[in-house]
């Protein structure tokens, strides 16, 4: 991955083993499975050991170790808590609900009615605290997996001390290991986010490439849409870990602060590419092959500096050779149409080579120096990673109507549950528990009844690829202890690694680890890797009736929540930038807010999930792409605006700027209660059926834009970063979300409208600004 980029040669591929390690780096960003799987894995090994040695010398049955190994399991998975000190008290907070527990479980063994009564109402309160965020979430836990545990082990009060001390174990296992003696470094977190930043650029770069160079047939868009949203999340990973540590002591400013600018401006321009790229093969532009091999040229240079590895040197060589390549398409005239979509791509390339180029030096530079501090992270691992159907809903009132949302599912969870006792019971009295935890596990973090049968679906399928690779891990070992304890560890580190990812994997390896410990207690036979697969559909599909039969959410309602939600972050957003823009005293960190709108904007992908699924109708599927796609054309425009306002301020334009603010956020809106009244319940609607975007105070801001764009224009210009650009960058930002806005709501009212280019007025700037600021 050496030399320098001529003009007119393809870039020589990358090493195979840079290539590994840039896939490496972006597959697990920060390292933060590998890291919680390993933690997770050696925790549960100590509490065996620890366990073991407790059942040597009192004469204890294995259940004791068993009983620690599974919470030390657990203190891991639930415990979610970013800074490092609450890590530290949550964790040890469990072994308060985990005692109580086990206490209550130990004593009602005799009396199973009435243990099965509790159980239940363990279990709803688990759900309920949910409400309370990630401790909630943690002390649940810690109170649902002793109670259950307990009774699945038969233990009765007169091993309850042992019981104790095992809960002790498997807790302060987890917190010695996790919480103490593998902390991780900011610095070397930061390194590990950014490198994992760096390969998703890179391979969202590869497929951009690929889509230019396409020329045969219709270029497959969907893995370049893909890309984009990975590396929204890893830059949205990197900010939040940058909050965490940009703080030097005293409150002063750490080495950090700034960077996160850098990382957004990266981002943007970085999505600038993908927009481009995806508008002119959209709209079938014919490219001159000479201009199509030098942006290739161009984005692969880029692609080719992006790699994990590539040294400072070279990747300096590779900007430059980015810009040269794309040199003659920026240095033309601006052209209309077809000739100023190229022309975009050629802005873009430049755009992102400037900003990824002062975004590697200033990230080295300042992780270096923060480093030389030497100051112990305050967060430890980086934030899980977003996983769909994972993100955790508003824990508030229902804004339809009805109860909260962790309210309704306790209630859910209530007859889930205890339904799946009678039905597990019936199926196998040995073997019931399964059918429960089935019944339960499938509300975690869900929002509507299309995710509980989503979930339920995946852990079914996973439970059934389990039960054949259980058997065939059996027949493997045959009996051999040493090998089978080394393949069950693995497959535990496995069902770790992969529960963040896909919940059908974690119940593939998870069945296939209870496969190896029957085969280790001489209890392994097909007929019970069979049963533990029918008590997994039992209960699962238990909970999938409860969720669609009882207090049941929509999955449009849900989706309407979180549109409405997101269009009101974008709100936030919006005045928050202009208020920074003209520099007016406590407006607030406009980067901060537009974080919450692509937090939030993240949920409406999440919520869009269920209604995107194969079985739904196609009509239905369309509209919930098309709508998403526009809200995340809205963030992206947003987060730009926001980039600008954090760095420059206006002051001045307030008598054009402000007037057509208010407007673009009174159409914003309108658009939000349109979506109400389209995804949300038909009784809570507003307007009736056939209502017109007037009627929802949806108009449009072009003429006060127009105001605002001509007093920009005014100003004398005298380089790419002067007021005058700043302000017509600015107004042509939030043109662009008005169009959106506007044209979103005239369709849902069944009025005609296509998305509308990015404005070309004042389109040749030397610096792309007319072109390329608004797209």
């Amino acid at each position: 991955m050496t030399g320098t980029v001529e003009r007119g040669r393809r870039l020589p591929v990358p090493a195979r083993w840079g290539e590994l390690r840039t896939w490496a780096a972006a597959v697990d960003p920060g390292h933060t499975r590998l890291h919680l799987a390993s933690v997770a894995t050696a925790a549960m090994l100590l509490a065996a050991v620890a366990a073991s040695v407790l059942r040597a010398l009192t004469g204890q049955p294995i259940t004791i170790v068993l009983f620690s190994v599974v919470l030390a399991m657990i203190s891991n998975l639930a415990v979610n808590e970013n800074d490092l000190r609450r890590r530290r008290v949550t964790t040890a907070l469990m072994v308060v609900p985990a005692a109580a527990s086990a206490t209550v479980s130990a004593l009602l063994a005799t009396d199973r009615v009435a243990a099965d009564v509790v159980f239940v109402l363990v279990m709803m309160v688990a759900v309920a605290v949910r409400r309370y965020g990630p401790r909630g979430v943690a002390l649940g836990m810690a109170a649902f997996m002793p109670f259950f545990f307990v009774q699945f082990l038969h233990a009765g009060p007169g091993e309850l001390p042992f019981l104790l001390a095992g809960a002790v174990i498997g807790i302060g296992s987890t917190f010695l290991l996790r919480c103490l003696v593998f902390t991780r470094r900011s610095e070397a977190v930061l390194d590990a986010l950014f490198r994992a930043f760096e390969a998703r650029l890179h391979a969202l770069l590869l497929t951009a490439v690929e889509a230019v160079e396409t020329t045969a047939g219709e270029p497959d868009l969907d893995p370049l849409v893909r890309a984009q949203a990975r590396l929204n999340e890893t830059a949205l990973l990197v900010t939040d870990r940058l909050d965490d540590t940009d703080d030097g002591p005293d409150g002063a400013a750490g080495p950090v602060a700034g960077l996160r600018q850098w990382i957004i401006d990266s981002e943007l321009a970085a999505e600038r590419v993908a927009m481009s790229v995806r508008r002119s093969v959209e709209h079938h532009d014919p490219i001159p092959d000479d201009d199509r091999a030098e942006l290739a040229e161009g984005l692969r240079a880029l692609a080719a500096a992006t790699a994990v590895g590539t040294p400072g040197a070279i990747a300096a060589r590779l900007y430059d050779g980015a810009r040269s390549a794309v040199a003659d398409i920026v240095d033309r005239p601006a052209g209309v149409g077809p000739a100023a979509r190229e022309q975009r791509i050629g802005f873009a390339v430049v755009r992102l080579a400037d900003a990824m180029q002062t975004t590697v030096e200033q990230a080295r530079l300042r992780i270096a120096e923060h480093h030389d501090t030497d100051r112990e992270t305050a967060g430890g691992d980086p934030a899980p990673e977003p996983v769909p159907g994972r993100v955790p809903p508003p824990a508030g009132r229902d804004r339809f109507g009805g109860l909260a949302l962790h309210t309704r599912q306790a209630v859910q969870v209530g007859v889930a549950t205890s339904l799946a006792i009678v039905v597990g019971e019936l199926v196998s009295p040995a073997r019931w528990y399964w059918a429960v935890i089935a019944a339960f596990v499938v509300f975690a973090g869900t929002a509507s009844r299309g995710d509980v049968l989503s979930r339920g679906w995946a852990r079914a399928v996973g439970t059934a690829g389990g039960v054949v690779a259980g058997m065939l891990l059996a027949l493997l070992v045959g009996g051999n202890v040493v090998a089978s304890l080394a393949l069950l560890f693995v497959c535990v580190f496995l069902a770790l690694y992969l529960v963040r990812i896909s919940q059908a994997m974690m119940a593939f390896w998870i069945t296939a680890v209870l496969a190896l410990l029957y085969g280790v207690i001489g209890q392994f036979s097909v007929q019970t890797l069979v049963l533990r697969g029918e008590e997994t559909v039992v209960g699962g599909a238990l909970g999938m009736l409860a969720a669609y039969l009882i207090l049941p959410t929509r999955s449009r309602t849900a989706f309407a929540e979180a549109l409405d939600d997101a269009l009101t972050a974008v709100d936030v957003s919006l005045r928050t930038s202009v208020d920074a823009a003209l520099g007016r005293p406590g407006a607030g960190d406009p980067l901060e807010k537009a974080r919450a709108v692509d937090t939030a904007v993240a949920t409406v992908r999440t919520r869009a999930v269920p209604l995107q699924h194969p079985v739904a109708r196609r009509p239905l599927r369309r509209g919930v792409h098309h709508t998403v796609r526009v809200v995340g054309a809205v963030d992206h425009y947003t987060r730009q605006l926001a980039a600008q306002a954090a760095t420059a301020s206006v002051p001045g334009w307030a008598a054009t700027l402000e007037p057509a603010a208010e407007r673009v956020r009174a159409d914003l809106d309108g658009l939000r209660r349109i979506l109400d009244d389209a995804w949300g319940p038909a009784d809570g609607r507003e307007h009736p059926s056939g209502a017109g975007p007037a009627d929802y105070g949806v108009g449009s801001a072009e003429e006060l834009l127009d105001a605002a764009e001509a007093d920009a224009a005014s100003r004398t210009a005298a380089g790419p970063g002067t007021e005058r650009t700043r302000r017509l960058t600015a107004a042509r930002l939030l043109r662009r979300i008005d169009q959106l806005a506007v044209g979103l709501a005239r369709e849902l009212c069944g009025q005609t409208w296509s998305e509308p280019a990015p404005a070309a007025r004042g389109a040749g700037h030397a610096d792309g600004s007319g072109a390329a600021a608004a797209g």
